[in-house]
């Protein structure tokens, strides 16, 4: 998928940080992290994350991302946000088709991995949406369940795993 007509699709720089914490934080959905830690992934993280700018080159949605340690092939997918003003236009699965392709051509990512709760209809979407694209297996399991967290009441993290993802710049790659 392409961007939506008038924003580009980026690679975070550490002055997007404060802006990707008040999209995260407006989304009143996503677990807030701290204003830091935005400053942090845009600074150590940039490569496996992705930023959509407008016309006037301010951040509009992100993706943050890692590569897992124990298996560097996986990015794992820790946030997909958009703003309120730009949803419904496909930004979502947009940043996540760009952000397959440039890991899986720079950095030979063949798997993506995230976790989302059970009642997270827009990214359970997404992600199934994105594995039919790519025809790509997609496999479920809980990750956290309920009890691991220290705080009452949070759902669990099912984990998603996508893979090998047919992206055709990844194919090349290879």
């Amino acid at each position: 998928m392409e961007a939506p007509a008038g924003l580009t699709l980026d690679t975070p720089r550490l002055a997007d940080g404060a802006s990707l914490w008040r999209i995260a934080r407006d989304s009143r959905v996503l677990d807030l992290n701290s204003s830091y830690s935005y400053l942090l992934w845009c600074r150590d993280y940039p490569g496996t994350s992705i930023v959509a700018r407008d016309a006037s080159g301010e951040p509009v949605g992100f993706i943050t991302g890692y590569l897992r340690p124990n298996a560097p092939a996986t990015l794992l997918i820790w946030q997909v946000a958009v703003d309120h003003a730009q949803r419904g236009r496909g930004l979502a699965a947009a940043m996540l088709d760009a952000l397959a392709r440039r890991t899986g051509r720079e950095l030979g990512v063949t798997t993506i991995e995230t976790t989302v709760t059970p009642d997270n209809t827009a990214s359970n979407r997404l992600f199934a949406a994105f594995a039919e694209r790519h025809r790509a297996t997609v496999r479920h399991e809980v990750l956290f369940d309920s009890q691991a967290f220290p705080e009452s009441g949070h759902q669990p993290e099912v984990l998603y795993r996508i893979g090998p993802i047919r992206v055709p710049d990844v194919a090349a790659a290879r």
